[in-house]
């Protein structure tokens, strides 16, 4: 697909997220890694509703800017989860309502900040790390996403959101999505003793399609068919 077409998908799928409620104002940003090593990221202070493709910035694979507006403060977060994720060429990172507040609760564990509820967050998002809280654009951040190893996909930012990869701008934005339908359904469900997943079920779809999650290691190299 060619930049322009990219620049257009970023501004078509950001104005999706955006019209939906999924995060408000100026917040949130996507950035797309490029064949040539470079980036593409949105502008700082820009709404993902109201993006131009001509000023998304332009970085090349030193991250410096190259073209386009001064791009978003986070990108020590996107750098640290590319570098830490090598299948990633996309990451969407979101201020969505539900996964912020689950960042919240006192019981959520880091390793698995969500337990097994439904086969496509396990499918599409995979398991969901959970690490403390640093101010937005704290390039501490990005040594917590690399002390993640690589496990994970997808992460929340205590009290900030969601940062997720994907090997494709449509699998991290379908990612997103579920893991903020997840968040919501765990809310909607707590202390009312929900049935989950079971191990057994977990590890059927493991094997069935292929997935890497952190807690199914010893399952990896499994057909994927």
């Amino acid at each position: 697909m060619s930049e322009s077409r990219l620049r257009e998908e970023i501004c078509r799928y950001g104005r999706s997220l955006f019209e939906r409620g999924l995060t408000p104002g100026s917040s949130g940003n996507i950035s797309l890694r490029l064949d040539d090593g470079g980036w593409l990221v949105t502008p700082t202070n820009a709404s993902l509703g109201f993006l131009d493709p001509a000023r998304i910035s332009r970085l090349d694979a030193e991250g410096q800017l190259v073209s386009g507006d001064k791009p978003t403060k986070e990108i020590p977060l996107h750098t640290a989860l590319y570098q830490s994720r090598g299948s990633a060429r996309a990451i969407v990172h979101l201020h969505s309502t539900h996964a912020v507040a689950l960042t919240m609760l006192p019981e959520i564990d880091p390793r698995a900040a969500l337990p097994p509820m439904t086969p496509y967050y396990l499918m599409r998002a995979g398991e969901t790390a959970l690490v403390p809280y640093y101010r937005p654009g704290d390039p501490a951040v990005a040594d917590a996403i690399r002390g993640l190893a690589g496990k994970y996909s997808s992460v929340l930012l205590a009290n900030h959101g969601p940062v997720v990869a994907g090997d494709s701008l449509e699998a991290a934005v379908f990612a997103t999505e579920e893991l903020e339908e997840t968040a919501k359904l765990y809310l909607l469900l707590r202390n009312l003793n929900p049935r989950y997943l079971t191990p057994d079920q977990v590890t059927d779809l493991v094997r069935t399609f292929g997935l890497e999650l952190p807690s199914h290691h010893d399952h990896e190299g499994h057909d994927h068919g």
